[in-house]
């Protein structure tokens, strides 16, 4: 059975989505980001937004969140958090402002952010 694309997109606009819960604590965590690209009419120009996403190691859950990076931090903290907590995350900025935002200071260790990186073509 074909359906159509706009049939497929209607349909996926009226579903709830609801976030995996945990169980029963999350030791390790990282996370990523990147961009999706988003379908134009035909004639425009491509239009390329960002995500952000966490995976919860132990458990093999990920969430991603499209724009809403509040959202995602407030998951993540609602979610049961292991003392300390270890949060894995590359140097884009983007990602350690979120690094920061999970769990208290005092219960989250993480990988520092590179303060220099020089990459060589050689």
């Amino acid at each position: 059975m074909r359906v159509a694309a706009k049939t497929q997109q209607r349909l996926v606009h009226h579903q709830t989505f609801k976030l995996p819960e945990v169980e029963p604590f999350v030791e390790e965590l990282s996370v990523d980001g990147g961009k999706i690209r988003i379908r134009t009419p035909e004639g425009e120009p491509c239009s390329w937004q960002e995500y952000k996403g966490v995976c919860l190691h132990e458990v093999q859950t990920t969430g991603a969140f499209f724009q809403d990076n509040p959202a995602l931090i407030e998951w993540v903290n609602d979610e049961p958090l292991a003392t300390p907590v270890t949060c894995l995350g590359d140097g884009h900025d983007g990602v350690w402002n979120i690094v920061l935002q999970i769990a208290p200071n005092g219960q989250r260790r993480f990988n520092e952010p590179p303060t220099l990186c020089k990459f060589s073509t050689k």
